[in-house]
Protein backbone atom coordinates (compact mmCIF):
# COMPACT_ATOMS: atom_id res chain seq x y z
CA UNK A 1 0.00 0.00 0.00
CA UNK A 2 1.12 3.54 -1.00
CA UNK A 3 2.39 5.38 2.90
CA UNK A 4 -0.49 6.49 5.05
CA UNK A 5 0.42 10.54 5.31
CA UNK A 6 0.43 10.49 1.10
CA UNK A 7 -2.09 8.48 0.26
CA UNK A 8 -4.56 10.73 2.37
CA UNK A 9 -3.65 13.86 1.45
CA UNK A 10 -3.20 12.89 -2.29
CA UNK A 11 -6.52 10.81 -2.35
CA UNK A 12 -8.64 14.28 -3.98
CA UNK A 13 -5.88 14.28 -6.61
CA UNK A 14 -6.83 10.99 -7.97
CA UNK A 15 -9.33 9.46 -6.53
CA UNK A 16 -7.25 6.75 -4.54
CA UNK A 17 -8.99 4.91 -1.71
CA UNK A 18 -8.26 4.87 1.71
CA UNK A 19 -8.29 1.02 0.93
CA UNK A 20 -5.27 -0.60 0.57
CA UNK A 21 -6.35 -3.18 -2.52
CA UNK A 22 -8.29 -0.46 -4.05
CA UNK A 23 -4.58 1.68 -3.42
CA UNK A 24 -2.94 -1.35 -5.49
CA UNK A 25 -5.29 -1.66 -8.03
CA UNK A 26 -5.11 2.23 -9.27
CA UNK A 27 -2.14 3.03 -8.92
CA UNK A 28 -1.33 2.01 -12.77
CA UNK A 29 -3.51 5.15 -13.49
CA UNK A 30 -2.04 7.45 -11.53
CA UNK A 31 -1.11 10.57 -13.59
CA UNK A 32 2.37 11.88 -13.87
CA UNK A 33 2.94 15.32 -12.34
CA UNK A 34 4.20 18.42 -13.19
CA UNK A 35 5.74 21.73 -11.81
CA UNK A 36 3.31 24.19 -11.64
CA UNK A 37 3.97 27.82 -13.23
CA UNK A 38 4.22 30.83 -10.50
CA UNK A 39 1.53 33.17 -10.27
CA UNK A 40 4.14 35.52 -10.49
CA UNK A 41 7.27 36.10 -12.09
CA UNK A 42 10.67 35.08 -9.71
CA UNK A 43 11.16 38.73 -8.69
CA UNK A 44 7.93 39.68 -7.64
CA UNK A 45 8.45 39.17 -3.72
CA UNK A 46 11.85 40.84 -3.82
CA UNK A 47 12.88 42.51 -1.17
CA UNK A 48 11.35 39.67 1.25
CA UNK A 49 12.49 36.50 -1.01
CA UNK A 50 14.48 36.89 -3.62
CA UNK A 51 14.48 36.20 -7.17
CA UNK A 52 17.41 33.88 -6.94
CA UNK A 53 16.18 32.05 -4.06
CA UNK A 54 12.54 31.81 -5.89
CA UNK A 55 14.10 30.33 -9.38
CA UNK A 56 16.21 27.83 -7.17
CA UNK A 57 13.58 26.96 -5.20
CA UNK A 58 10.89 26.87 -7.71
CA UNK A 59 13.02 25.19 -11.10
CA UNK A 60 15.08 23.07 -9.14
CA UNK A 61 14.34 22.00 -5.72
CA UNK A 62 10.73 21.66 -6.19
CA UNK A 63 11.33 19.92 -9.47
CA UNK A 64 13.64 17.52 -8.22
CA UNK A 65 10.48 16.55 -5.82
CA UNK A 66 8.45 15.52 -8.94
CA UNK A 67 10.76 13.99 -10.66
CA UNK A 68 11.53 12.13 -8.05
CA UNK A 69 7.92 11.65 -7.09
CA UNK A 70 6.81 10.44 -10.75
CA UNK A 71 10.10 8.10 -10.80
CA UNK A 72 9.00 6.50 -7.28
CA UNK A 73 5.62 5.95 -8.62
CA UNK A 74 6.66 4.34 -12.16
CA UNK A 75 8.65 2.01 -9.97
CA UNK A 76 6.08 1.50 -7.74
CA UNK A 77 3.56 0.50 -10.27
CA UNK A 78 6.10 -2.26 -11.87
CA UNK A 79 6.83 -3.74 -7.91
CA UNK A 80 2.51 -4.09 -8.35
CA UNK A 81 2.44 -5.02 -11.62
CA UNK A 82 5.44 -8.20 -10.31
CA UNK A 83 3.29 -8.36 -6.83
CA UNK A 84 7.04 -7.42 -5.12
CA UNK A 85 5.97 -6.56 -1.49
CA UNK A 86 9.57 -6.01 -0.73
CA UNK A 87 9.85 -3.43 -4.00
CA UNK A 88 6.80 -1.95 -2.61
CA UNK A 89 7.57 -1.49 0.86
CA UNK A 90 11.34 -0.17 -0.09
CA UNK A 91 9.37 2.67 -2.39
CA UNK A 92 7.12 4.15 0.71
CA UNK A 93 9.52 6.48 1.63
CA UNK A 94 10.78 8.12 -1.27
CA UNK A 95 6.91 8.47 -2.26
CA UNK A 96 5.95 9.68 0.69
CA UNK A 97 8.71 12.05 1.08
CA UNK A 98 8.89 13.37 -2.87
CA UNK A 99 4.77 13.34 -2.77
CA UNK A 100 4.68 15.29 0.45
CA UNK A 101 7.61 18.39 -1.01
CA UNK A 102 5.04 18.46 -4.51
CA UNK A 103 2.35 19.47 -1.89
CA UNK A 104 3.52 21.56 0.86
CA UNK A 105 5.26 23.71 -2.42
CA UNK A 106 2.46 23.64 -4.48
CA UNK A 107 0.13 24.79 -1.41
CA UNK A 108 3.05 27.29 -0.48
CA UNK A 109 3.69 29.10 -4.01
CA UNK A 110 -0.39 29.51 -3.66
CA UNK A 111 -0.08 31.55 -0.40
CA UNK A 112 2.24 33.75 -1.35
CA UNK A 113 1.73 37.38 -3.09
CA UNK A 114 3.86 40.40 -4.25
CA UNK A 115 4.11 42.99 -0.89
CA UNK A 116 2.61 45.43 -3.00
CA UNK A 117 -1.06 43.62 -4.09
CA UNK A 118 -4.14 43.55 -3.31
CA UNK A 119 -3.82 40.12 -2.17
CA UNK A 120 -1.34 40.39 0.12
CA UNK A 121 -3.58 43.07 2.37
CA UNK A 122 -4.98 41.90 5.49
CA UNK A 123 -8.15 43.32 5.09
CA UNK A 124 -8.91 41.17 2.33
CA UNK A 125 -9.50 38.12 4.96
CA UNK A 126 -11.98 39.81 7.20
CA UNK A 127 -13.69 36.60 8.03
CA UNK A 128 -10.28 34.96 9.08
CA UNK A 129 -8.94 37.47 10.91
CA UNK A 130 -12.11 37.39 12.79
CA UNK A 131 -11.42 33.73 14.07
CA UNK A 132 -7.66 34.49 14.35
CA UNK A 133 -8.84 37.34 16.74
CA UNK A 134 -11.39 34.80 18.40
CA UNK A 135 -9.01 32.41 18.93
CA UNK A 136 -5.29 34.59 20.28
CA UNK A 137 -6.66 37.15 21.24
CA UNK A 138 -5.26 39.64 18.12
CA UNK A 139 -3.28 39.02 15.05
CA UNK A 140 -0.31 40.27 16.77
CA UNK A 141 -0.87 37.72 19.38
CA UNK A 142 -1.52 35.39 16.32
CA UNK A 143 2.05 36.38 14.62
CA UNK A 144 3.66 36.18 17.73
CA UNK A 145 2.36 32.24 18.14
CA UNK A 146 3.31 31.63 14.76
CA UNK A 147 6.14 32.70 14.33
CA UNK A 148 7.33 31.25 17.66
CA UNK A 149 6.60 27.75 16.29
CA UNK A 150 8.59 28.78 12.88
CA UNK A 151 11.90 29.69 14.41
CA UNK A 152 11.07 26.25 16.84
CA UNK A 153 11.45 23.75 13.90
CA UNK A 154 14.09 21.66 14.62
CA UNK A 155 16.39 21.11 11.28
CA UNK A 156 14.16 20.82 8.79
CA UNK A 157 9.75 21.44 8.44
CA UNK A 158 7.29 23.49 7.81
CA UNK A 159 4.73 26.07 9.74
CA UNK A 160 0.87 25.80 8.85
CA UNK A 161 -2.29 27.24 10.22
CA UNK A 162 -4.62 24.78 9.90
CA UNK A 163 -8.65 24.47 10.27
CA UNK A 164 -10.24 22.03 12.17
CA UNK A 165 -13.67 20.94 13.71
CA UNK A 166 -12.55 22.97 16.39
CA UNK A 167 -11.19 25.99 14.86
CA UNK A 168 -7.91 27.33 14.04
CA UNK A 169 -4.40 25.76 14.85
CA UNK A 170 -0.71 25.84 14.11
CA UNK A 171 1.46 22.79 13.71
CA UNK A 172 4.56 22.58 12.35
CA UNK A 173 5.26 19.51 10.11
CA UNK A 174 8.29 17.34 9.48
CA UNK A 175 10.70 17.18 6.47
CA UNK A 176 8.23 17.00 4.21
CA UNK A 177 5.39 14.98 5.50
CA UNK A 178 2.08 17.08 4.80
CA UNK A 179 -0.87 17.67 6.06
CA UNK A 180 -3.11 15.11 6.67
CA UNK A 181 -6.15 14.07 8.21
CA UNK A 182 -9.45 16.51 8.35
CA UNK A 183 -7.32 19.62 8.55
CA UNK A 184 -7.29 22.39 6.48
CA UNK A 185 -4.57 24.10 5.17
CA UNK A 186 -4.89 27.49 5.10
CA UNK A 187 -1.03 28.51 4.74
CA UNK A 188 2.14 27.15 5.32
CA UNK A 189 5.52 28.79 5.37
CA UNK A 190 8.85 26.23 4.30
CA UNK A 191 11.87 26.33 6.72
CA UNK A 192 14.14 24.02 5.03
CA UNK A 193 17.20 26.48 4.56
CA UNK A 194 17.05 26.16 0.85
CA UNK A 195 14.07 28.54 1.79
CA UNK A 196 16.02 31.50 2.28
CA UNK A 197 19.97 30.72 3.26
CA UNK A 198 21.12 32.35 0.04
CA UNK A 199 19.42 35.31 1.15
CA UNK A 200 19.50 35.66 4.69
CA UNK A 201 22.29 32.78 6.08
CA UNK A 202 21.62 31.93 9.34
CA UNK A 203 18.93 34.64 9.98
CA UNK A 204 15.85 32.70 10.00
CA UNK A 205 14.10 35.16 12.17
CA UNK A 206 14.79 37.67 9.48
CA UNK A 207 13.30 35.35 6.81
CA UNK A 208 10.11 35.34 9.04
CA UNK A 209 9.75 38.22 9.85
CA UNK A 210 10.16 39.39 6.05
CA UNK A 211 7.53 36.83 5.05
CA UNK A 212 4.55 38.23 6.37
CA UNK A 213 4.72 40.80 3.97
CA UNK A 214 4.18 38.50 0.93
CA UNK A 215 1.36 36.18 2.50
CA UNK A 216 -1.85 36.02 0.36
CA UNK A 217 -4.22 36.67 2.33
CA UNK A 218 -6.95 36.51 -0.34
CA UNK A 219 -6.10 32.44 -0.75
CA UNK A 220 -5.76 32.39 3.02
CA UNK A 221 -9.46 33.54 3.62
CA UNK A 222 -10.73 31.39 0.25
CA UNK A 223 -9.03 28.42 1.91
CA UNK A 224 -10.69 29.07 5.53
CA UNK A 225 -14.14 29.73 4.54
CA UNK A 226 -13.73 26.68 1.91
CA UNK A 227 -13.29 22.51 3.11
CA UNK A 228 -10.09 20.57 2.43
CA UNK A 229 -11.99 19.23 -0.57
CA UNK A 230 -12.17 22.64 -2.22
CA UNK A 231 -8.21 23.33 -1.09
CA UNK A 232 -7.34 20.32 -2.81
CA UNK A 233 -9.54 20.65 -6.03
CA UNK A 234 -8.03 24.39 -6.61
CA UNK A 235 -4.40 22.63 -6.39
CA UNK A 236 -5.10 19.84 -8.53
CA UNK A 237 -6.48 22.05 -11.10
CA UNK A 238 -3.05 23.84 -11.15
CA UNK A 239 -0.76 20.70 -11.46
Amino acid sequence: MLPGNFLAATSLFSGWSDSANVASQNIMSVSTYSLPALPYAYDALEPSISAQIMELHHSKHHQAYVTNLNNALSSYATAVQTSDIAGQIALQAAIKFNGGGHINHSLFWQNLAPANSTDANLDGAATLLAEINSTWGSYDAFKSAFTKTLLGIQGSGWGWLVKDTHGLRIISTKDQDPVVGGEVPIFGVDMWEHAYYLQYLNGKAAYVENIWKVINWKTAEERFTGTREDVFKALKASL
